[in-house]
């Protein structure tokens, strides 16, 4: 089908791969003259992999290049002339530390014998690298780690991030301390923190007693109902699929998530990527790709939830190059490509969800905004656009067949006419966001699909490392060029955490 670059997983040279369909999925297999043949599911469903094929787009990349040199991708990051895309999300490990060990975790400051903290300063300097990025500021950041709320500063680096200009600042957290503190939910919704990515993996003891070790879901429940009472008001549930551990388990994961519309906001699942050496049984065993959850959710949802209603994440090119066109200023584009992740919208009435595309023409939608979007940039009037916007999409919604609770036609056209943050998060609001991110692995890694990546990692020697490469063949070395010992004093436990009184 394609030939692509790969990288070894045992000596990490760059290796040709081929990407090939064979019994109706796509598999990717490499050869190293020194390793032997390497093997792996790519996509478990080879018509799936054709469709989202179609939503490929290239992005403008960015402007402030911190390496001339890409002849050696994926070897010389940060963002060379062969990327392809902006800073979409940004990661920022303020810590390694954790309050658990979890097995399948990218970081553990105990198993490694350092702790990896760059100090406030050196934070600062890695977030403003991010807002100098043009042609787009990077608009998003996520702390992490580790556990972000180790850190006593945390919320003095979210203030910091809001001065700086983030237009949307998350933490990615286990929930302990939240689960713990109300009064420290509290001080960081205050200090500007809008989201918080909770790892959620599933709605049993089992899966957190064979993934994390004990029973967290009575604590995330907590977590989740602190911030409910206390804030931050938006949570997106993360859970990390493995293939017989908690796969059986994506159904009641989205309908929990529908019990509190109020609170959370969207699911991520994240199939799990292998770290360190794994044979080829237990991946086989493991392994699970993006139309895999897709598949798994229709079942689950006794098909409210067809395959059908996800699109790949650049298919919203569209919208974001319609709102450059209609404001004159640069939006961000979620160019990533089109195989990293899926995503839709769901509405949940009277005890039944209903995707966004059981009312919305999606794909003649975006044909729309890509028609008109051509015809601002050939000089046309912007006035005569947003009449023409007003008086037209609503041939491509369907009311009769849309929630009744919400008025979808008109949310969509202020989103479009604005394009404001306002308006935007309005509709964020009455939504639940579903989606599904396969971060990569040294046995799947693709790196077209590297030099498309939007989520980014920023590091304390000022580079900007694409989230795959970073985890996969960045993340010791940086981690030991600014760590100190790790001095072992108590055994990881669920309290071993500084929090604060009720």
């Amino acid at each position: 089908m394609r030939s692509t670059k790969s990288i070894c997983p045992e000596c990490k040279k760059i290796i040709t791969a081929s990407i090939f369909e064979e019994n109706g999925k796509i598999i990717i297999e490499k050869n190293c003259s020194e390793h032997g043949n390497f093997r792996d599911i790519y996509w478990s469903d080879a018509e799936l992999y054709r469709k989202f094929e179609n939503y490929s787009y290239v992005g403008a990349g960015v402007s402030c290049f911190q390496t001339d040199n890409s002849t050696n991708c994926p070897f010389n990051c940060g963002l060379c002339p062969a990327h392809e895309t902006g800073t979409l999300l940004a990661n920022i490990d303020v810590t390694n530390r954790c309050n658990l060990a979890c097995p399948i975790c990218f970081a553990n400051a105990r198993e490694k014998g350092a702790i990896y903290e760059p100090d406030f300063e050196e934070i600062r300097k890695m977030m403003e690298t991010l807002r100098k990025e043009r042609p787009v500021p990077c608009p998003a950041i996520q702390f992490s780690g580790g556990e972000p709320t180790i850190r006593n500063d945390l919320p003095e680096i979210i203030e910091l991030a809001e001065e700086l200009g983030f237009l949307q600042i998350q933490i990615a957290s286990n929930g302990i301390r939240l689960a713990k503190s109300p009064k420290y939910c509290k001080r960081l919704k205050d200090a500007g923190l809008q989201t918080i990515y909770l790892s959620f993996d599933g709605t049993t003891p089992d899966p957190y007693i064979r993934t994390r070790g004990f029973n967290a879901f009575p604590l995330k429940k907590k977590a989740i109902e602190n911030c409910r009472d206390f804030g931050p008001d938006s949570i997106v549930l993360v859970p990390t699929i493995v293939k017989g551990i908690n796969d059986s388990q994506v159904g009641d994961i989205l309908r929990f998530a529908a019990e509190y519309p109020d609170i959370i906001k969207g699911v991520n699942f994240q199939p799990i990527a292998f770290t360190g050496r794994v044979d080829q049984s237990q991946r086989e065993e493991q392994r699970i790709t993006i139309p895999d959850v897709l598949k798994l959710v229709e079942e689950q949802t006794n098909g409210e939830i067809p395959c059908n209603a996800w699109y790949p994440v650049p298919s919203v090119v569209p919208i974001s190059r319609f709102l450059s066109a209609v404001k004159k200023v640069p939006f961000p584009e979620f160019t990533v490509h089109q195989h990293c992740g899926a995503g839709t919208y769901l509405f949940f009435e009277e005890g039944h969800f209903i995707p966004i595309t059981n009312f919305i023409n999606v794909d003649g939608f975006f044909e729309f905004l890509e028609k008109i979007t051509s015809g601002i940039n050939g000089k046309g009037s912007r006035v005569l656009t947003i009449a023409k916007v007003i008086r037209e999409i609503p041939g491509y919604i369907d009311e009769s067949r849309e929630p009744k609770s919400i008025n979808i036609t008109r949310m969509i056209l202020d989103v479009l006419k604005s394009g404001d943050k306002e308006n935007t998060a309005r509709f964020h609001r009455n939504a639940l966001f579903i989606g599904v991110m396969h971060f990569q692995d040294l046995y799947n890694i693709d790196l077209e699909r590297i030099k498309k990546c939007g989520v980014h990692y920023s590091t304390p020697d000022g580079r900007i490392i694409p989230f795959c490469t970073y985890n996969t063949l960045y993340r010791d070395s940086v981690e030991l060029k600014f760590s100190i010992p790790y001095i072992l004093k108590n055994k990881p436990d669920s309290s071993n955490v500084n929090t604060e009184e009720e």
